[in-house]
């Protein structure tokens, strides 16, 4: 149960909770060269999905949770010498990533925290557009190796009653996408810093 007196507002030691809503991931994005392809820097497109996650108070400042999304669609897209491409691919992306929080005395409705934690990214689908099949020459498949890397964030509740709350928060996730085109027997690789900004505002609920 969420503990309440008239001016602050906490979690005691044992709360579960839970929060849902829209998250837009906006990629941080960098990257090489394709392989053996001058000019052929790769950049990914923003996405909105569902957010979702689940906490646990391990004490009346400390949390520990586990931000899930709906699997992403990024579109990929050449830049510079390849740019005339457009979408060279679109990609799925599931990055759940798990945090340890600090959740800071507040007031009797606002709630703020900051955490810190790990990302881990798995990449279960990958489309190649017909326009990069073209200029590579034959049947191409895309390979994305799954990624682990650092992530943090910040966010706020806002309560609405004793039990539920609204939610604002942002994440930074570490990810990097070491992919490889794969062309009538020819390897090549690209290394894709997704790196995004992860904005999030829902609803949540204490248990």
């Amino acid at each position: 149960m969420t503990a309440y007196t008239q001016s602050v507002f906490a979690y005691e030691k044992g709360t579960w909770f839970a929060r849902i809503g829209p998250a837009l991931i906006e990629p941080n994005d960098s990257s090489n060269d394709v392989e053996g392809i001058p000019n052929t820097e790769v950049g990914v497109d923003n996405d909105v999905t569902l957010g979702f996650t689940i906490g646990y108070m391990l004490t009346s400042k400390l949390a520990i949770e586990l931000l899930g999304v709906t699997p992403a669609t990024h579109d990929l897209r050449g830049k510079d010498g390849i740019s005339a491409l457009g979408k060279i691919a679109d990609v799925d992306v599931f990055p759940p990533t798990l945090s340890l929080q600090y959740h800071f005395n507040g007031t009797s409705r606002f709630h703020p925290y900051i955490g810190a934690g790990v990302n881990y990214t798995h990449f279960p689908d990958e489309d190649v557009s017909a326009s990069l099949e073209t200029a590579l020459g034959g049947d191409t498949r895309l390979d994305i190796d799954d990624s682990w890397g650092l992530a943090a964030q910040i966010g706020a509740d806002i309560s609405i009653n004793d039990k539920w709350f609204f939610n604002a928060a942002v994440w930074y996730a570490d990810i990097d996408a070491d992919a490889t085109l794969k062309t009538n027997g020819i390897n090549r690789d690209v290394d894709i810093d997704i790196d995004p900004w992860v904005y999030f505002i829902g609803i949540g609920r204490t248990f």
